[in-house]
Formats: C-alpha cells, sequence, structure tokens
C-alpha cells in the first residue's frame, strides 16, 4: 500500500485538543499559537528529560519550552494534551536520496516533483521531517528547499547536493563542480570506491580537485568511503563529512586523529549494508506492523520471488557487504568513543529495497546494538545531524527560534531506542500530519 503524501493535512487538534483559551483571551491568537502540555519532553540536546512540559508553538517555530511550572500558556492559545507521551525532535538523515527511483523500477522519467514529494511524504509519515539528499537531486529538489521555510509545511525539508561529481580529470571535475554550484546546493558528494573491486575508483588528483574546487566556491564536500586508507587520505585532501561507515578494517589512531582535528562527523548508514544482503530470505521486518504501515507491498513481493532471493544468497558482492557489517559496528563504537560527532544516516531512496522512513528507525536500532547508549542514538539522529548538515540554527533541537518539527511517541526512547516506533503523531511547523 502507497499512502499519498497529499492525504497528509494540517489538522487544528493534537491528540486530545481541549479547544478553550487560558485566561482572558485574545482569540486573534488561536490557530496561530499552540501549547503542547503535559508530555515527558526530550530536547535533542542531550539535557535530562522535563517532566510535564509546556510546549509552546507559534507561526511555525518554537516560542517556549519548558516545565509547567514556568512557562505558561498564553492566552487564546489551542491547547493540545499529551500527558503520558513522550515528545522528541524531529529526526534528521543525513544521508538520505530523493532519487529517480519508483518502486522496482528507476529513470529520469521518474524524477519529477510529484515523485520527489511522494518521497517527502513518505519520510514525513515515519518521524523523519529532515532529509538531506546526498546525490542524483535535479531542479525540484531546489524549489522545494526553496519554498520550504513556511509555516504551512506538511512534509519533510530537504537539503541537498545536486548531482555526484564523477569527472574522470581534474579539469572535468572542476568544470562538473561550477555546473553543480549553479543549483547552489547545500554539499558538493563524490564517491571513492570500486564497489569491492567491480569498478574503477576516483584518483586522488580527481577528488582532490573536486574539494579544492568546491571550498573555493563556499561548499563543503561529503565522500562515500569503503577503505580506510581512502578515508584518511580524504580527509587530508579537506573532505569534510564522512557518508558512509569504514568497512574493510578498523580505524586507527591516525584516523581517529583526522577526524577531530575540524571536527568532521562520520554517518554509518548500517541500513545500506543491510539492504544488500538481507533479502536473500524474507527478512523479520516485513512482519513489523510499523514497517507495513507505508511498505510498497509490491516491491515487498518482488523481493520475495525465488530467484531474486537465491541469487543474492550467490552473490559474491552480497556477501562480502555482509561481511563487512561487523568491521562497520566495531568502527562505530570507535568513532563514538573517540567523542567525534555521529549523524544518523541510511542511503535509503537510492535503491528499491532501502525502505526510505522505516530504515531510519531500524539504523536506530543497529547502532544501539553497535554499543551506542539510546542517549548518543537520539543525539546521532537530532541535534547532532543537525549540526553536521550545518542546519543548527533551525531544526534539531525543540529550542526557542527553531522549527516545531517533533514526534509524539507512546513510549520513552531513552529507556529503548526501538520505542522510537511507537509513534503517535507527526508535527511539522507545528502542523500534525494526518492519514
Amino acid at each position: 500500500m502507497n499512502l499519498d503524501y497529499r492525504k497528509w493535512i494540517p489538522i487544528p487538534a493534537g491528540l486530545l485538543v481541549l479547544g478553550l483559551a487560558i485566561g482572558a483571551g485574545q482569540s486573534g491568537d488561536s490557530g496561530r499559537v499552540k501549547a503542547f502540555v503535559g508530555a515527558r519532553l526530550l530536547d535533542g540536546s542531550g539535557k535530562p528529560a522535563i517532566e510535564k512540559a509546556t510546549l509552546i508553538v507559534r507561526d511555525g517555530k518554537v516560542e517556549a519550552v519548558g516545565p509547567a511550572s514556568s512557562v505558561r500558556p498564553p492566552a487564546g492559545a489551542q491547547l493540545i494534551s499529551l500527558g503520558g507521551k513522550t515528545v522528541i525532535p524531529g529526526l534528521v538523515n543525513a544521508h538520505a536520496h530523493l532519487s529517480d527511483v519508483q518502486g522496482l523500477r528507476s529513470g529520469p522519467q521518474f524524477y519529477t516533483e510529484e515523485n520527489v514529494l511522494r518521497q517527502l511524504g513518505l519520510y514525513a509519515r515515519y518521524g523523519i521531517t529532515t532529509v538531506w539528499s546526498l546525490g542524483g537531486d535535479g531542479d525540484p529538489a531546489v524549489k522545494l528547499r526553496d519554498s520550504q521555510d513556511t509555516p504551512s509545511l506538511t512534509r519533510a525539508r530537504i537539503y541537498f547536493a545536486g548531482p555526484v561529481i564523477v569527472g574522470k580529470t581534474p579539469d572535468q571535475a572542476r568544470q562538473m563542480v561550477a555546473k553543480a554550484a549553479a543549483m547552489k546546493p547545500d554539499v558538493v558528494k563524490i564517491r571513492v570506491d570500486d564497489n569491492l573491486g567491480s569498478s574503477q575508483k576516483m584518483a586522488p588528483e580527481v577528488y582532490r580537485a573536486v574539494i579544492e574546487e568546491s571550498h573555493r566556491r563556499g561548499f563543503r564536500v561529503a565522500v562515500h568511503i569503503f577503505y580506510l586508507d581512502d578515508a584518511k587520505s580524504l580527509l587530508r585532501a579537506g573532505a569534510d563529512f564522512i557518508a558512509h561507515s569504514v568497512r574493510d578494517q578498523d580505524v586507527d589512531d591516525e584516523f581517529l586523529s583526522l577526524m577531530k582535528q575540524r571536527n568532521i562527523c562520520y554517518c554509518p548508514t548500517f541500513t545500506r549494508e543491510l539492504s544488500t544482503y538481507v533479502y536473500d530470505s524474507v527478512p523479520a521486518f516485513f512482519k513489523d506492523s510499523f514497517f507495513l504501515r507505508g511498505a510498497d507491498r509490491e516491491v515487498m513481493r518482488q523481493l520475495q520471488e525465488p530467484e531474486r532471493m537465491a541469487a543474492m544468497r550467490s552473490s559474491k558482492s552480497a556477501q562480502g557487504y555482509k561481511a563487512a557489517m561487523p568491521v562497520a559496528r566495531r568502527n562505530l563504537k570507535k568513532v563514538a568513543d573517540a567523542g567525534i560527532r555521529i549523524a544518523m544516516g541510511t542511503d535509503t531512496g537510492a535503491a528499491p529495497g532501502r525502505f526510505q522512513g522505516y530504515f531510519e528507525h531500524l539504523e536506530l536500532e543497529m547502532m544501539a546494538e553497535s554499543g551506542l547508549t539510546p542517549q548518543q542514538v537520539l543525539r546521532a539522529a537530532t541535534a547532532d545531524a543537525a549540526a553536521c548538515i550545518e542546519r543548527s540554527d533551525r531544526l534539531g533541537t525543540l529550542e526557542p527560534g527553531k522549527w516545531a518539527d517533533f514526534l509524539v511517541l507512546d513510549k520513552n526512547p531513552l529507556e529503548d531506542i526501538r520505542n522510537t516506533k511507537s509513534l503517535r503523531s507527526v508535527w511539522i511547523a507545528g502542523n500534525e500530519l494526518q492519514r
């Protein structure tokens, strides 16, 4: 079942709207100001939870937040009771794709504004309120990014990289950067990987030219890597964001030092790896009711075809990526223990079988299984992810002046990160999404 983003509309009520003003009232505030009361609130910063919190939202942004004893709803506000619930910031995916994939098909004919909106709607319904699309982006992404700073927003926010730079010579690479720069992207993306020996890797002189030209034009560079040696070489060349786990060997002190020198963020993308081999049989999550909320049933059916599963079981690359997963898990723990910022990311949207929305919650679970605490994982998907994409001035935490993008959960994710799947409602710019 595919749910249409257009069926999700803002409604004037939350879980329970008491529909009354507190105090003498200024009726002109009604509809513009909402007061969410009674929930446990985790603001995303890592500070202790605020019990029985009050969250005031005006014109799509947080106006005030704190315990009920110190923050009182303004006169005329809509009063929305969230007693017994937990509120967290909307989740930020620092490696996603809004792409030309439609079901199991892909191609430029599918990269349309309608399809990009469909994907943004799908992300939003699962509580992923911001996505950093790292490559393959076109004009619809530009239009949607440039129109999203509005109190009426009812879909996930998008920031993007534009086309992945793939020049074969330094001059070609510089020309591609210049062309991408015309889109005013939020970052530039390159791939430095040989796909387990099956393709040619971008040469060092080329990626150095990309980084130099991008920096000259004021853009940071996110890099797709697999190998530790490549990651270190790219960091020495000035790369600004490591968009995948190091997966060939354990990271060493030199790598950790290079990351810390410029406060570079590390994005593990475990579920990208998972998608390369998990469909050699029917995965357990195919029975998860949370997954089934928005899963494409036709994609599920095709992924369970016996011939397809048999091909994955015999695939050399699938087994190679499967063998790399334990290395990636160890490296995430080492990077986190070194005090390096982690940004949650999944690489969803780039290929069928990487289920947008659900895989982000699965990613959180896999990060916790790798040794991170629920608090560390939640920060990686909120405050730290927003900082890593350079949007912490407006996203990632529930603080005054930032957009009121948040989730209402039935259970506390600090007790078990899997509790993010107890998602009760999603609010973007203070607007509740309604199926």
